[in-house]
């Protein structure tokens, strides 16, 4: 019994005895078609065999991918240029592309000043809101994970009207230099607010946008109230609270140039600290982001975009609602494609409701505000519909 043990127990040290260098597979400790994880050199780490399960053609899948999502920028784009275009053409007076590039052009014109002094700035207007908006919306989506989340509907539009028009009535405030800081403090103190009372951190959709809407009801009342009171006022605010591009001018678009062009700058430089945020915030912390500074970039990045064109333009709604939903079923909820797909096709529906306006209008127009609510609004209820019928 005793030399049985002491064979075992020398067959399984000399089993576990490193295998020399060199040693062919038949003299080793296994023999060549008995080694675990099957044909010599499967014994590498899991990751490494995995990568060799995915081969080549994940490589070529991912690159594939990235150059139709290329292809897509290219093609939103182009219809950024066309509906540029369009808008630079259509309105009271039909003009023919050669006659638009005689305006742009040529100062002797007979549409030079059509074109040049009246749509050529409500052209960028509406290019600076429209993404200004569009990214402002992709950005409340992702920081709060609320589908519903919109500059409009969180009421942050409506704070900064309500702060433009108490400056009107009760200072006399005039002119875009002075509606933009009060449109900036209207816009930071509601977004604040809206985050803070739907529960900050622990915030779910439902309870963010309760909040928002019972806010921004609130406070349009408040700017309906200013104007039926202020009757002096009420000229200057009308067009503005509706939200139209029909008053854009050259050094109204050069004072909200610097606002757009730094809110746009930060929204896409947090793009990755977004997506790693949407992880969780442990795991945003383990990939070297800082959820806090994140949050509140995103607020100070929201408020000059939203501030910006909430100034320069009234209050518009549902374009930053409607476009981060167009653009998320074409690129996926990475944010690196998703924003900029939202700075060029956000304009897009902007510039495109405003040429709708001045069709359906004619001789007169409608405002854009007015459009963007008459196409929002069905979505807006088709969408939360079909939240319901998924979760059901």
């Amino acid at each position: 019994m005793t030399l049985i043990k002491s064979r075992q127990t020398h067959r399984g040290s000399a089993a576990q005895r490193p295998v020399p260098p060199g040693t062919p597979p038949e003299q080793g400790r296994f023999g060549s078609h008995e080694q675990p994880g099957g044909p010599a050199g499967s014994n590498r780490p899991a990751r490494e065999r995995s990568s060799d399960k995915k081969g080549p053609g994940a490589s070529y899948s991912d690159r594939g991918r990235s150059a139709l999502r290329t292809a897509g920028l290219l093609g939103a784009a182009a219809l950024l240029a066309l509906v540029c275009v369009l808008s630079l053409a259509v309105g009271a007076k039909q003009l023919t592309a050669g006659e638009v590039l005689g305006g742009l052009t040529d100062p002797g014109s007979s549409a030079y000043t059509v074109v040049h002094e009246m749509r050529l700035p409500r052209t960028v207007l509406g290019l600076l809101a429209g993404t200004a908006l569009g990214l402002a919306g992709g950005l409340m989506q992702a920081l709060t994970r609320n589908p519903l989340a919109d500059p409009g509907v969180l009421g942050i539009n409506a704070g900064a009207a309500a702060a433009v028009v108490t400056a009107i009535s009760l200072f006399g405030v005039t002119g875009y230099t002075g509606y933009i800081g009060f449109a900036f403090l209207g816009a930071a103190a509601v977004s604040v607010g809206v985050y803070a009372v739907g529960g900050g951190r622990g915030a779910t959709p439902a309870r963010l946008a309760l909040v928002g809407t019972a806010l921004n009801a609130a406070l349009v009342s408040y700017v309906n109230a200013v104007q039926l009171l202020d009757t002096a006022s009420l000229d200057r605010m009308r067009f503005w609270t509706v939200g139209s591009l029909a008053r854009a001018q050259d050094d109204i678009n050069l004072k909200a140039l610097p606002f757009v062009l730094t809110g746009v700058a930060l929204a896409l430089l947090l793009a990755r600290p977004l997506n790693a945020l949407a992880l969780g915030e442990d795991a945003a912390r383990a990939l070297g982001s800082r959820p806090e500074l994140t949050r509140g970039a995103v607020i100070v990045a929201v408020t000059l975009l939203c501030g910006a064109a909430t100034a320069a333009c009234g209050p518009i709604v549902f374009v930053g609602l409607m476009v981060p939903h167009m653009v998320r079923s074409l690129t996926g909820p990475d944010l690196r494609w998703m924003l900029p797909y939202c700075a060029l096709l956000a304009p897009v529906l902007m510039l495109g409701a405003d040429v709708l306006g001045r069709v359906l209008g004619r001789p007169a127009e409608l405002q854009v505000g007015i459009v963007t609510v008459v196409l929002g609004g069905p979505f807006f209820l088709y969408f939360v519909r079909r939240r319901r019928v998924a979760q059901a």
